[in-house]
């Protein structure tokens, strides 16, 4: 029996429904480095916590069953996951990324990256054609945010899937922003799809986290050889409160898109507010793609100001939104890219996307939806 997405963030799949020690509802938090050995040469199937805990094992497998993996790992940040992702890769490989991405993954790729003789470059996925003429003879995968961080970018899945085929391309998807409530890469052809778990999985701004899926059994274990060297492995404990985060995904997503709906239209009509980006929106140039591969639009927006002047004010004023970094969280955020989030990209780069002293991004959280528009109008007055 298979159960529905909403049941398996709680449950797992129907294997997992099964008698934890004692009778314990909630997976115990096994706090601890070692593990005893029965025998020479015999094991519980747990022998260190780098390499695996059972604690983690169960969010793995919940995060597995979710985005319909063969094996997911879960690391310390989503930078972390990133970090092992690039691990795949040797001095000489070209891997084409998504031009507007987490200015973190820009930082990584450009330092360590490089450092490692790894090569990259950046294109609008959006356009599938663009994406066709950036491969090179060295490439040896796309790496794709959709939507994209943070002017809400939508790549076509399919179409990148035909470029992975074509040319023999690892197909890498960061699916932070929709969450494998709304998207499910893997199951359009993705070879790995990234999580910050910090983020939607996580859900209460209060644990860094990151994820790793895969689609097969050969990357799968290649991944967890690298994982078990590197030592990026997640805690037990941030474990334990990711399972706790990920049982209500369902519930918060759909109260924050429906915020988030109601927001974009509620600033497309204010004076002060130019552009709009929230792939909800029928106007939106990415939304008939984003409805074909997806079930959902999350609840990311960005928007562009009349001036800096009242973007700036607006961090300022805000009285129940927080001003921070980060997204995905029951409280609602708002976040000044060009100082935070993609300070580290080039300012040049920065300009070319968007990404203005008048831009800023939203995440929008569980709040009641006037009290919400209530405080962006009194930080836009």
């Amino acid at each position: 029996m298979e159960y529905r997405i909403e049941t398996r963030c709680i449950h797992g799949k129907e294997q997992m429904i099964k008698q934890h020690p004692f009778g314990t509802v909630s997976v115990p938090i096994y706090q601890t480095a070692t593990f005893s050995h029965p025998g020479i040469g015999h094991s519980t199937g747990y022998d260190y916590s780098r390499e695996s805990n059972p604690t983690r094992s169960e969010l793995e497998e919940v995060v597995s069953s979710l985005e319909g993996a063969f094996d997911t790992v879960a690391c310390s940040s989503g930078m972390a996951a990133v970090t092992l992702c690039l691990e795949l890769f040797h001095r000489g490989d070209h891997i084409l990324c998504t031009d507007d991405l987490y200015g973190g993954s820009v930082r990584e790729f450009e330092t360590v990256g490089r450092k490692r003789g790894l090569e990259f470059s950046y294109v609008d996925t959006s356009d599938w054609k663009l994406a066709e003429r950036g491969i090179q003879k060295n490439t040896k995968a796309l790496y794709i945010e959709t939507p994209s961080n943070p002017t809400m970018k939508v790549t076509n899945l399919y179409k990148m899937k035909e470029l992975a085929k074509q040319h023999d391309l690892l197909l890498i998807v960061d699916n932070t922003f929709l969450t494998p409530y709304f998207q499910n890469p893997l199951a359009l052809g993705a070879d790995i799809v990234i999580h910050s778990g910090t983020k939607f999985l996580g859900g209460h701004n209060d644990t860094l986290a990151g994820f790793l899926s895969t689609s097969r059994e050969s990357l799968a274990s290649e991944i967890r050889y690298l994982y078990k060297t590197v030592g990026s492995s997640l805690s037990p404990f941030d474990s334990f409160l990711l399972l706790r985060g990920i049982k209500t995904l369902s519930v918060r997503l759909e109260k924050q898109q429906s915020n988030a709906l109601e927001i974009a239209r509620w600033l497309q009509d204010h004076d002060k507010i130019e552009d709009v980006y929230y792939v909800g929106l029928p106007e939106h140039p990415g939304y008939d793609t984003n409805l074909a591969q997806s079930r959902g639009f999350g609840s990311m927006i960005s928007f562009h100001t009349d001036t800096p002047e009242t973007a700036r004010r607006m961090l300022e004023k805000i009285r129940l939104i927080t001003y921070a970094e980060s997204l995905g969280g029951v409280e609602s955020l708002l976040t000044y890219p060009m100082l935070q989030t993609h300070g580290d990209v080039p300012a040049e780069v920065r300009e070319r996307l968007g990404i203005t002293d008048s831009f800023l991004r939203m995440s929008v959280g569980i709040e009641n939806i006037q009290d919400l528009i209530e405080d962006l109008e009194y930080a836009l007055s």
